[in-house]
């Protein structure tokens, strides 16, 4: 969590300066958005619905307030894998579903009353791309998901398995101790 706190800082001060204009300024309330996002990924194994949706209004703020776009949504995106891996596909789901409609709004729509002034609407091509990679992420977080549940499958066959064998192997003895016994009587 500390190594994607500082990788989303530096690199959203890093996407700042390359897209340059009013998008470009990083003030405070945008690092506070991008701390408080990566601060929630602390909780993900233990409240994952809530981190998927806090760290998806987190995002939304950050795209509302007309910050630079940049590697942020890192946060959305782990927090995303994370809650359907833990079994929460649909809060999962939601969540981003959220966020890309809060986007659509913003960009196709708010985008004039929202700063950075002069701003124009996205493209839809641009729209495209992203609806790509959510379905990526999602679609790989399912594939682990379902791999992990194989293997817990496996893991709890493997251990039926052993203590059937050993149930068998007590059973083995006992008999061949009865008739030990029994002849010896």
């Amino acid at each position: 969590t500390v190594l994607v706190t500082v990788f989303v800082l530096v690199g959203s001060n890093f996407a700042a300066h390359q897209q340059g204009g009013e998008r470009a300024a990083l003030d405070v309330f945008a690092r506070v958005l991008l701390f408080v996002a990566s601060g929630l990924l602390l909780w993900r194994r233990r409240r994952p619905v809530f981190v998927v949706f806090g760290t998806a209004a987190a995002g939304m703020l950050y795209l509302g307030a007309g910050f630079p776009y940049g590697p942020g949504f890192l946060t959305v995106a782990l927090a995303c894998f994370s809650a359907v891996v833990a079994g929460h596909r649909r809060a999962a789901w939601g969540a981003v579903a959220m966020l890309w409609a809060g986007y659509l709004l913003v960009a196709h729509w708010l985008y004039r009353w929202l700063p950075p002034s002069g701003d124009s609407a996205a493209s839809w091509w641009q729209q495209g791309v992203i609806a790509a990679w959510v379905v990526a992420i999602v679609a790989l977080a399912e594939l682990v998901r379902v791999r992990r549940e194989q293997w817990g499958r496996e893991r709890a066959e493997r251990a039926q398995r052993a203590r059937r064998r050993a149930d068998e192997e007590r059973l083995r003895i006992a008999r061949e101790l009865h008739d030990v016994l029994a002849h010896s009587i």
